[in-house]
């Protein structure tokens, strides 16, 4: 039996004679959350997709202000010949106003740069794999508040700009991360194109991407009560995918300031010069607006897919058959000793308590509300 208590909070008089809600204090529940989650720090792991040369590492030396291949060696065209799909991890840590952000980049050397490129892709989707299985064995055993999030939660594929549109291999790999991932598609070295020719390569790949039913990353839409600011930031952004991109890790002057840019011979391309590419728009998206979001889509989504996928083999095995052999084992069952009873009775009562004190807090705000 459930009772549902409604309480009225007390209300005292100021000088004036105005009647005051006393103050109770949950209010400050989002600050202690904002502590909370800064002396955690954050996670975010990004993986970049595309054939060499296509500049995947400037950019993102560019985004993140960092430079993560200080000693790599270039490879040169024989030892390419025989090159195969690899997947290399870099982990910097990085901190911003006392906000610390431990990013991963996932890269991926040698796709799409053999001569015959069939399920290059298999690699990558293999390791997507095992980090939703390895994240699903940390949250099925004892240690559950120490895992670590190795999860990819963002994708930035690059489309190189010489082509007129989708290569056939740009079609199957988007397809085959589709589900497992957030994809976003980039052309890359957009200073080679005109306005122009941007433009027209844009709308080409918008279209060739709804002709296949390529399911990239689609940008939420914004909150009625948002300002018209904001709704038009949020406009510009979906106008401008696929981002064409430029990336840079040199310092130029112009103008008498230092900017990051390219110079040529009739002039200088800045990086985070809106009107020369969509540099900035990229890292607002992926930074500063929707960091979150593609974190929660790969938690609520794209793992809870792959999580349920997998409950539902080891089920399907365990009324065929009494042996399980999924590549998820299940550990069996021990009894548990008089400290750990006593330490799961413990965390039960207290997530009982928890809960009932949201319950009331609940109730309390939506009476004042009422009034």
């Amino acid at each position: 039996m459930t009772s549902n208590t409604r309480y009225k909070s007390r209300a005292l008089r100021s000088e004036d004679g105005r009647e005051e809600k006393e103050y109770v204090g949950f209010a400050t529940l989002p600050n202690q959350v904002h502590r909370k989650s800064v002396k955690k720090g954050f996670d975010f792991t990004l993986m970049v997709a595309g054939e060499s040369g296509l500049g995947k590492s400037t950019l993102v030396n560019s985004l993140f202000l960092t430079d993560l291949h200080k000693d790599r060696k270039l490879l040169n065209a024989e030892e390419r010949i025989s090159q195969t799909v690899e997947i290399t991890k870099h982990t910097v840590d990085i901190e911003e106003k006392g906000v610390k952000l431990k990013l991963t980049i996932v890269d991926t050397p040698g796709f799409g740069d053999a001569v015959n490129n069939t399920e290059c892709w298999r690699p990558i989707t293999d390791y997507i794999d095992q980090q939703f299985e390895q994240y699903f064995r940390d949250e099925s055993g004892l240690n559950r508040k120490n895992i670590q999030d190795n999860r990819v939660h963002c994708c930035l594929y690059f489309i190189p700009p010489f082509g007129h549109g989708l290569r056939p291999v740009d079609i199957e790999f988007m397809k085959a991360l589709q589900d497992k991932v957030n994809v976003v598609p980039l052309i890359s070295k957009s200073d080679c194109l005109t306005p122009n020719e941007i433009r027209k390569l844009k709308d080409r790949v918008r279209e060739e991407i709804d002709t296949f039913g390529i399911k990239v990353y689609q940008f939420p839409d914004c909150d009625s009560d948002e300002d018209e600011e904001a709704k038009q930031k949020d406009r510009e952004l979906k106008e401008s995918t696929p981002f064409a991109v430029i990336g840079s890790n040199m310092v130029v002057e112009t103008r008498g300031q230092k900017v990051r840019g390219r110079l040529y011979p009739w002039g200088i391309v800045e990086v985070e010069n809106q009107s020369h590419c969509d540099f900035v728009k990229l890292r607002t998206m992926l930074i500063r607006t929707h960091m979150h979001d593609l974190k929660d889509i790969t938690c609520d989504c794209h793992y809870e897919n792959y999580r349920a996928h997998c409950i539902h083999t080891m089920t399907s095995k365990m009324n065929t058959d009494n042996r399980v052999e999924s590549p998820i084992p299940i550990l069996p069952l021990s009894t548990p000793d008089v400290e750990t009873a006593k330490l799961i009775k413990m965390k039960d009562e207290e997530l009982r308590r928890m809960q009932e004190m949201l319950q009331k807090m609940q109730q309390q705000m939506q009476h004042e509300q009422d009034l």
